[in-house]
């Protein structure tokens, strides 16, 4: 067995979401559930990457007890215990994986050559990293990318498919938008990101955003929760948005199943396709002057158009129902966020810095000060993108909650008292001579407090 050097924690993380994805299409079952152990011998026969092994195949009573442990106490009781000994893993740190994956994607003839000569030739991967011609191989076909694509069409065994009640699934993708006029001067591109109930058509929640990265999706994400629940599974495409790390993470917290559409078939998502059809057709058209003028005007009138004509408009996919019509008659199972998880603290996002050895660490240029007995150790920030800069951090280290880190008040460091080592000062200690502006005074206390 090998494990990766990354930092024992993040290694933890990703164990626990291997082991949440064996088990994410079943834990929404009541237990006694006709059918839950076939489902997991069936699992139990496959072969699976699992990280930090080179074992092919997890047991089906050991994928019975991962799903006990769901149960009781959620995701963090997936995580393995924590271990002293780290050694090195043959996979792909997730960072360089998706970079490969991206480079595969949108150049789909590239060779696994060439596509680590592109990763290399960009500054994308460290120069001492080692990218095995045989792991990228696996890495590339594990997603289905290495699979020639079929011009002439196909014979797979395609069927159309729906859910019976809300929230079953959602499902995600973006669109290109608008230009609208940003900081009141220059026009910039918008994506609208959306999410569609499979068995309603009802639009959780979407919005016009200037990016189409996680940043950007985390928040309309939270509003779909916030609005209409919990769904059980979130079918989205390969993009860099829906493989990112923290999705994963609040996705497995909130006992969502992610599943991401096979490379070059998008079949699967042909009502978030059709739905954004509707938008460029009767939306899109009809946009004036004043609704291109800001973000939020065009949020707006977005939201205008959704709520007082696609959500009231008979649809032929619901046998002339309206969405919030079947809405209501199928919402009765959605499950909503318990009372005692923290929803604005599940979505934060994270970022990972070294603390230097004056206990600061930057983030988007601004500096942050944290406790004295993390100086020199890498440690993750937890903040809100959209909150102030002056609001504190959340910092954790190896998994463990510590103080807040708050924005550095270089100036009132000046009047700070250091913490000094304890011990009798020696004859030859020099005398303390305080720098040009400070009290003398407060020099003559602390020799004084020293001497005591």
């Amino acid at each position: 067995m090998t494990l990766t050097n990354q930092p024992e924690h993040e290694m933890r993380e990703k164990i626990g979401l291997f082991r949440y994805g064996l088990i994410a299409d079943v834990i929404n079952l009541p237990p006694g559930t006709s059918g839950i152990y076939e489902k997991l011998r069936d699992k139990a026969a496959k072969e699976h990457d699992i990280p930090g092994t080179q074992r092919r195949h997890v047991a089906a009573e050991t994928l019975r007890d991962w799903l006990k442990k769901y149960r009781k106490g959620g995701f963090d009781a997936l995580l393995p215990k924590r271990r002293n000994d780290l050694g090195h893993s043959r996979s792909l740190p997730q960072e360089i994986a998706d970079v490969l994956l991206v480079i595969k994607e949108e150049c789909p003839d590239y060779s696994v050559k060439l596509v680590i000569d592109e990763a290399r030739k960009e500054g994308l991967v460290p120069s001492g990293l080692q990218l095995p011609h045989s792991t990228v191989h696996r890495l590339l076909h594990r997603h289905g990318l290495m699979e020639k694509r079929d011009e002439q069409g196909s014979t797979k065994d395609r069927r159309r498919f729906a859910y019976a009640n809300a929230g079953q699934l959602w499902m995600s993708d973006v669109m290109h938008g608008p230009a609208v006029i940003a900081d009141g001067r220059r026009k910039r591109k918008t994506y609208l990101i959306a999410m569609i109930d499979d068995a309603t058509r009802v639009v959780p929640h979407a919005a016009f955003c200037f990016a189409e990265n996680t940043q950007a999706f985390l928040p309309v994400f939270k509003q779909a929760v916030m609005r209409r629940g919990v769904c059980e599974r979130l079918y989205v495409d390969n993009g860099a948005v829906y493989r990112s790390h923290q999705l994963a993470l609040v996705c497995a917290r909130l006992a969502i199943a992610l599943i991401h559409a096979r490379p070059y078939q998008p079949q699967g998502k042909g009502k978030i396709e059709r739905y954004f059809r509707t938008v460029r057709m009767q939306l899109l058209p009809v946009l004036g002057r004043e609704d291109l003028g800001s973000l939020e005007a065009l949020n707006r009138r977005f939201w205008a158009w959704v709520e007082g004509e696609y959500h009231q408009s008979p649809h032929r996919g619901l046998d002339g129902e309206t969405p919030l019509d079947r809405w209501a008659q199928c919402a009765g199972s959605v499950r909503h966020v318990e009372p005692s998880q923290d929803l604005d603290a599940l979505f934060l996002w994270e970022a990972k810095r070294k603390v230097k050895s004056d206990r600061t660490v930057s983030l988007d240029g601004v500096l942050y000060e944290v406790a004295p007995e993390l100086v020199r150790q890498t440690i993750t920030l937890r903040y809100d993108p959209a909150a102030p800069r002056t609001k504190p951090l959340q910092v954790f280290y190896k998994g463990e909650r510590h103080d807040d880190a708050k924005v550095l008040d270089a100036y009132a460091n000046c009047f700070v008292k250091r913490e000094r080592p304890t011990g009798n000062l020696t004859a030859s200690a020099p005398a303390q001579t305080p720098p040009d502006g400070l009290s003398l005074s407060r020099f003559e206390d602390e020799a004084d407090e020293e001497e005591k």
